[in-house]
Order: C-alpha cells, then structure tokens, then sequence
C-alpha cells in the first residue's frame, strides 16, 4: 500500500487558504482529505436539524472540487473512534493532520486520538486556523488570561499585523493530493437525517461594512453580515474576514470578529464556563424555571412583542438579529428568573450559526454571570430598547402580524415587578 497523510476535514469546510491542509499537502506523502459525520454529535440531534443538511451540501460541494483534481473526499459516518481503527486498515497512513478546535468534546476527542494515533506509530500534526490569536497568545503582563473583553481587545488589535492575516496559498500544492478512484460517501437518509426546507445565507457581506456600524443595532434592517454560519463551519476564512473588516476600516464588525475569539479563549481557558456560571457565586441563584413561562418564550408568547418577535424569527429562519438574542436572553434569565442554561440549550437547537463559545458566552452576558463588568442589576426594559430599535414597529409587524389586535397575547409578567423580583433574588444568592 502507498504511504499517505490524512487531512481531517471538521470545523474548516473549505480547500482554501487552510492552515492543516496547506501543511499537509507540503508534507512528505499524498494527502487523502477526509471528513467524519460524528455520530457523538449528530445522535443528540433533531432528524431534521438544518446544520447537517449544510454540512451535508458542503462536503458534497468538497466532493466535487476535489475530483476535478483527481483525487476524492473520504467521507464516513461513525464515532470517530471507531472509523479511524477501520481507516487504518484500508489505507496505509503516516501522518494526520486537522486545524484546532477548542470546545470540551473536541478537545477530549483529539487528545484521545492523538493517544490512538501515537500508538499505531503514526504523527498527528494539528495547527491554528478558525482565530487569528488563539489559547496563550493573547495575555495578561502576568500571564494569566483576560477576563474582559476591552483590554483583550485592544491587544489583540495592537498584535495584528500582516503576517496573521496572511492567507495559505494551499492551491498550488493540490497537485500534493492523493489521486484516487471515486469514493462513495453516506446519504442524509442513511445517516437518519431529512433534507432542511431552510435556506442559508449565502458568503455576501462586503456591501455591508460601510454602513455597518449604523445599522447593525436595527433588526427592521438587513444591515448584518450572516457570516456566523460560515465562520462556524470554516466556509469563510477567518483571516480573509478580518482582511476585508480592515480593508473596509469597519472597526465595529473588526471587534464583533474580536468578540467570537475572547469567547474562544475562554472556554479554553476556563472549560467549566460551558456549562457553569464562569462568576461561580451566580451558581447560587434560586431560578424560578417555569416550564408554562418557558414555553411561552421558546413559542414567542410573551406578551412582549419584541421577545416574540425574536423568538418566531429564530423558530422560522433559525437566526435571530444580534441585538434581539440580548432582548430575549435578558428577559428570560432577568424578567422570568429562568436558568441561562436553558435558554442556551434552545438556542444550541435552534441556531445556524450555533458556536458554544459565543452562545454561552452571550447567555452568561445576559444573566450577569458572565466576563462582563457591568453589574448584575442592568435589567433590559423591552419597551425602551423597542422605542429605540424598532422605532416604526417593522420588525415586530413582520414577526408578529397579530401585535396590535386583541389576539395577541397579554404580557406574561409586569416589568417593574420583574425587575424588582429578580433584584432581590440575585441579592440574596450574591451577598451570602
């Protein structure tokens, strides 16, 4: 058998400018790319969860463009640790390489298959490429991690330069790709999927960053990037993303691009803040957790008509404008004293562009348990930011066309009440 590299496809669905993949393809063997539908994952998974279906197109896409270079995808459908043992024994491989990942399970699985690996002699070689500063680049004076965006931030700007941004010009290498027949790949039914009837945004956001700044607060407006879904899969570079935010001097999608890496590092930094309130103190709170409220929100029932706007834009498109996710997260952790990590696991669900780091590290923002040095006592008012974001009322008439009529719900809480009752339940967790 040829001696091969295997370069593993995961969160970098793209044959350009890819950090692993460009060092593979300058290695010593022909590289066999390969992507893995994780069954770990995908079991947890509603059968017509929109994600597979784009990560399903994607790798047929990979597919086609690596055959036009005479060589193939080797798509399989497993647990990882079980394919690897079989990939073993179909090719003859010496080295692996994949780009980072920093999420709890990812990190368990490459640690457990860099062990697996080692111990069939064979080099597992992994690199940074979803970030421009990942893990220990970006640090205190002290060496210890920040804890709050703006210093990380300006850090990190102050450490950019030209050579981060630089793109892998892993294009002149495919001639380095393993040719080989046609390789059958599993279909979304075999795996026990549907096809998703939602659409996804398409990598088309240039025209937006000069007025990006102004109009990404106005949800009436399509005046953000949707590059979340694309920056979660590795669709987009992140290098090229940046590139162009500074091309454009769009400073504001700049630090929105900074935000997604301070969450990053901090999941990586502090693992248990997945799951945990990363203030542990805020463990303490006694959440009301009203299953009938809960569902009320998660159907976007409130009474509030900027939270249901939300909500029923998430349900239908799954995606909802930036600043409404702050709205609805605030009203459900502050106004209905229900547990972040149940408004997290629904969006986890729901969402696109769902990426733990940023998803957890939005909902612990909104509850106050978060890196956020504001206090606990910043309580949303629906109908302020409403008056200010939605001032003619467009995006809460497009979402919710009963607002106005007495078919629409009654408020399910009272705001002062609220705010007075979730003040007094966050005081008494947080002073003992």
């Amino acid at each position: 058998m040829t001696p091969i590299s295997i370069f593993w496809f995961r969160r970098d669905l793209r044959l350009t400018d890819n950090a692993a993949l460009y060092h593979a393809l300058n290695g010593d063997y022909p590289v066999l790319p390969l992507f893995i539908f994780d069954q770990n994952i995908l079991e947890k998974l509603p059968k017509d969860d929109a994600r597979v279906t784009f990560i399903y197109q994607t790798v047929e896409a990979l597919k086609k463009q690596l055959r036009q270079q005479g060589s193939d995808l080797l798509v399989k459908y497993g647990a990882p640790e079980k394919v690897w043992p079989e990939i073993l024994k179909e090719y003859h491989v010496k080295e692996v390489y994949a780009n980072h990942d920093y999420e709890p399970y990812a990190r368990e699985r490459d640690d457990n298959m860099a062990e697996f690996l080692t111990s069939e002699e064979i080099v597992f070689k992994t690199y940074k490429d979803q970030v421009i500063f990942e893990k220990d680049e970006i640090l205190k004076a002290d060496k210890t991690p920040y804890t709050v965006f703006t210093p990380f931030y300006k850090q990190w700007h102050a450490k950019l330069n030209d050579f981060y941004i630089k793109a892998y010009p892993t294009k002149k290498y495919f001639k380095n790709l393993l040719q080989t027949r046609h390789l059958p790949s599993p279909g979304l039914k075999e795996m026990g999927f549907e096809k998703s009837k939602l659409d996804f945004p398409k990598i088309n956001y240039k025209n937006k960053l000069d007025d990006y700044a102004k109009e990404r607060d106005f949800p009436a407006l399509d005046g953000t990037t949707h590059v979340g879904l694309h920056l979660r899969f590795g669709t987009l570079s992140i290098r090229k993303a940046v590139k162009d935010a500074l091309e454009a001097k769009s400073n504001v999608w700049l630090s929105e691009l900074a935000w997604r890496e301070f969450y990053m590092t901090i999941i990586w930094h502090f693992p248990y803040a997945a799951f945990d309130s990363f203030k542990k103190q805020y463990d303490k709170i006694k959440w009301r957790n009203n299953e009938d409220e809960f569902k009320a929100w998660r159907e976007g029932n409130t009474g509030y008509p900027i939270v249901d706007a939300g909500m029923r834009q998430l349900n239908q498109t799954g995606w909802m404008h930036n600043r409404v996710r702050m709205i609805v997260g605030s009203f459900l952790s502050k106004h209905l004293l229900i547990d972040w990590r149940w408004g997290e696991a629904y969006f986890a669900e729901k969402l696109l562009d769902y990426e733990m780091a940023s998803n957890v590290g939005g909902w612990q923002w909104a509850a106050g348990s978060g890196n956020d040095a504001a206090p606990y006592f910043r309580v949303f008012n629906p109908e302020l930011q409403t008056k200010r974001f939605d001032p003619k009322l467009e995006y809460i008439k497009k979402w919710v066309p009963e607002f106005g009529t007495k078919n629409y719900a009654q408020p399910i809480v009272e705001h002062s009440f609220a705010r007075e009752r979730v003040l007094k339940v966050f005081k008494e967790a947080l002073s003992d």
